[in-house]
């Protein structure tokens, strides 16, 4: 096949469509965004994009002024909010605000770089492999040259290189950042405001959350110059509006076969959504018996109900035909494009087939996995601990135990979590797991009380102890640790098995589907996200949910005040009750777009056509979620704090006139 031919195929099949794509900065689709939107993106609208934004520890940010403020979202500066804290000041239930530089905090474990240069470096990593080696020398050589090009590449203490693999290997860039260590905190709100409704709607929308912070990175015990920062819009964000975003979004899995998504539909999300529902259901029960019991129980609680709700979103999305249709129908094409190119042909293309079969040979074991190997005992510290214990003893590279000092432990939950987990393992075969010699004749209930009265791993000195010394582990008495030790083989199998089955394939195929795609598209596609720098665009756009509900472009103060309530997440701290006259309710406080939020890109700058901030991104609707797999723009949509939204609070609730002033909206009113 030629490669005009080669090219006629791309433009017959290239999957990229309506505003999709986690750009890397030099590969954005200029054309197709001014074919689309009659707007030209300029080397140096990108450019300034990219400069203005940073990497702040998880999350992302933006210089928005010319002395090194940045924004980003609460939760990236929770910890350090928690850490600043003390008995007499809880900034994270009551906020923080600096007035001034003298009265910003380091958040000493935070820091923010900048991507300043992307070269590629393709070539040198590609000629360190000898032709015809070994795939694992061939691995080896390669990541040796990575070594030796990010050694090479650092100049100063303030400056980080990492060499960025894209289309699992199809393209190695150098990306180059400027580092700030130093970085204070100057504002945060409530959590109340930030996460408000967080505990029942994150991953929803109507969403009415302030997710914000703003920092100030440092050099040499001054602000830091930064030239390249994103003005305030002074009009905001409207229906209709083009956006783009910039942050580092997780990893995406969108070379994913139509046969993956198939075993992901029909039996690892089902099987997920099984095992969290009846944890819900006694967490909730156990919580409604007193108010003790609910903070106790929340946390937990918490962390399964936005499991449930994720793994929801994907299964939802899943099981809409016309996504994996549109799957399948991609694949097919792709397939014949390999088939009829003679540098591939019919033996490459059977990669498709190889996956197929693997995932019908796991599937009967998928439900196992997730109990013995994948997830067991979800929600037990003590299990976890014990699991860690038994597994560092031939493990040299385990993680380091997390103690009870550092994860609480409390005995009338671990009660419930692990009757539940005991009652899973009763359902699994005798030959999976030794069911008689766990539960010795008991009921589940009965066997995890009995468990909570034999295990000492409640007590740190306890667990210290096995960790500094290993071999006591299999001396043990310890219930938890004989549960732990019992299930580890039949665990180990299984990992084993699942290596085997489809760990390797699945990377892989992967790997050689993204190569393939990659001589097919080139740069016209972009690569899967790997938590490196991305840039996207869309529209900001309402839309109507699964229910049939029409949903508005923005959610407002108003909506707000009607949400709340006295108990539960919808309560707002005094000083919102007493500001609610002087704010104006039609302003808009979250917005969203269709923006491309793949893994999720929190913390992500949103700008407008003339490259000034409009939002700030800090989460997605239930819709988004299978975007992790394939995007489409119908329902999935990308939620973000408005700046109308910001600069009323700031100005009508936290007074915050200086930070106003350095934003440059004399005052606050847009």
């Amino acid at each position: 096949m030629k490669w005009k031919t080669i090219l006629f195929a791309w433009m017959c099949i290239t999957p990229v469509g309506a505003d999709e794509g986690i750009w890397p900065f030099p590969q954005f689709p200029k054309d197709a965004v001014q074919q689309k939107y009659n707007f030209e993106v300029t080397g140096q609208f990108l450019d300034n994009l990219r400069l203005a934004s940073a990497r702040i520890g998880s999350g992302s940010g933006a210089s928005i002024s010319p002395k090194g403020l940045l924004l980003t979202n609460q939760h990236v500066v929770s910890g350090c909010l928690a850490k600043i804290s003390s008995v007499h000041n809880d900034y994270l239930r009551d906020g923080f605000y600096a007035a001034s530089e003298l009265a910003e905090v380091r958040c000493a474990d935070l820091e923010a770089s900048v991507l300043t240069n992307i070269d590629d470096v393709t070539k040198r990593v590609k000629a360190a492999a000898k032709d015809g080696a070994p795939a694992p020398k061939a691995l080896e050589a390669r990541r040796a040259e990575i070594a030796h090009i990010e050694s090479g590449c650092a100049a100063s203490p303030e400056t980080t290189c990492a060499v960025v693999t894209l289309f699992a290997g199809g393209r190695y860039d150098l990306y180059r950042y400027k580092k700030y260590t130093d970085v204070r905190l100057v504002f945060a709100p409530e959590s109340a405001l930030a996460f408000f409704g967080r505990e029942r709607d994150s991953i929803t929308y109507l969403r009415y959350g302030l997710d914000i912070a703003f920092l100030r990175v440092y050099e040499n015990g001054k602000p830091a110059g930064t030239p390249h920062y994103l003005q305030w819009s002074a009009d905001g964000v409207k229906d209709g509006d083009l956006v783009f975003a910039a942050g580092n979004p997780a990893t995406t899995v969108r070379e994913t076969t139509a046969a993956q998504l198939t075993f992901y539909r029909d039996t690892a999300l089902p099987a997920a959504l099984a095992r969290l529902g009846p944890r819900i259901q006694q967490l909730t029960a156990f919580g409604a018996k007193s108010d003790d019991n609910q903070r106790l129980a929340q946390p937990v609680l918490t962390g399964f109900l936005e499991s449930y709700k994720s793994t929801a979103g994907k299964l939802i999305g899943l099981r809409d035909d016309r996504l994996v249709l549109r799957k399948t129908t991609f694949d097919l094409k792709i397939r014949h494009a390999v088939e009829n190119d003679p540098k591939l042909g019919a033996a490459a293309a059977k990669v498709w087939d190889q996956v197929a079969a693997a995932y019908k040979t796991w599937a009967p074991l998928e439900k196992p996995y997730q109990i013995l190997e994948g997830s067991p005992a979800p929600g037990s510290n003590l299990f976890r601990i014990a699991r860690q214990l038994v597994r560092r003893r031939e493990e040299s590279d385990s993680p380091a135990l997390t103690t009870s000092s550092d994860v609480p432990v409390t005995p009338s939950l671990e009660t419930i979590l692990l009757a539940q987990y005991l009652e899973e393992l009763k359902g699994l075969k005798e030959k999976d797991v030794p069911i008689k010699a766990i539960l010795g004749g008991k009921t589940p209930q009965q066997a995890a009380e009995g468990l909570m009265q034999s295990t000492k791993l409640q007590d740190m000195a306890e667990q210290r102890r096995f960790a500094s010394n290993p071999d006591a582990v299999v001396k043990s008495d310890d219930a938890m640790i004989r549960l732990a030790l019992l299930l580890d083989a039949p665990a180990r199998r299984l990992q084993k098995k699942h290596a085997e089955v489809i760990g390797s394939l699945e990377t892989s195929a992967a790997e050689k589907i993204a190569q393939y795609r990659y001589l097919l598209f080139g740069d016209a596609e972009y690569p899967d996200a790997t938590s490196s720098p991305r840039v996207e665009f869309g529209v900001v756009k309402g839309y109507t949910d699964r229910a049939g509900i029409p949903q508005p472009y923005a959610a407002t103060f108003g909506g707000l005040y009607y949400r709340r309530t006295n108990d539960g997440p919808y309560q707002v701290p005094q000083r919102w009750v007493d500001s609610k006259p002087a704010l104006n309710l039609i302003t808009a406080l979250d917005f969203v777009s269709t923006c491309d939020i793949a893994g999720g890109d929190y913390g992500s700058p949103t700008v407008n056509r003339a490259g000034q901030l409009v939002g700030v991104m800090f989460d997605g609707n239930l819709e988004s979620l299978p975007n992790t797999y394939l995007y489409t723009d119908e329902q999935a949509r990308a939620v973000h704090v408005a700046v109308q939204g910001i600069a009323e609070a700031l100005e009508k609730v936290y007074k915050a006139k200086p930070l106003l002033r350095e934003l440059g909206l004399n005052g606050g009113t847009l």
